[in-house]
């Protein structure tokens, strides 16, 4: 599948135009995804530099993009959305949120956790198996 992925408040916390830290679990998660062998589309309002500190902190970060605001496979259609299966985004209707409180100017971000059980029941990652106990 081919996956949409938001940036400021989906993989880090939001302070644009700085990069924020890591969302818990964004990292691990993307990961998961690409093991699994899905493509990744970061999809963000990021623009010029800060779009460039935005790809270079997946690719520290150890994320593989398929492509940066666009699918480069969607040859068949101009529009400027980029085609995919499935988009994560703070901002996306039913996307399961860490609720901050909005105090101190707070936002809320992504709930990985969460997301990532949503992808293990919908079939996108495989079934989760926990570890062994410690003997």
């Amino acid at each position: 599948m081919i996956i949409g992925i938001d940036f400021d408040g989906t993989l880090v916390d939001h302070q644009f135009p700085k990069l924020g830290k890591a969302v818990p679990g964004a990292i691990e998660t993307c990961h998961a995804l690409i093991a699994a062998g899905h493509q990744l589309i970061l999809w963000t309002m990021r623009s010029g530099e800060t779009l460039s500190d935005a790809e270079g902190w997946c690719q520290v970060h150890g994320i593989a993009l398929y492509g940066i605001n666009r699918n480069p496979d969607q040859n068949w259609s101009t529009s400027p959305k980029a085609y995919c299966h499935v988009y994560i985004d703070d901002a996306a209707l039913g996307c399961p949120l860490v609720r901050r409180g909005h105090m101190d100017g707070a936002r809320d971000w992504v709930d990985w956790p969460t997301v990532r059980e949503m992808l293990h029941n919908t079939g996108i990652l495989p079934a989760i198996h926990p570890e062994a106990p410690n003997a």
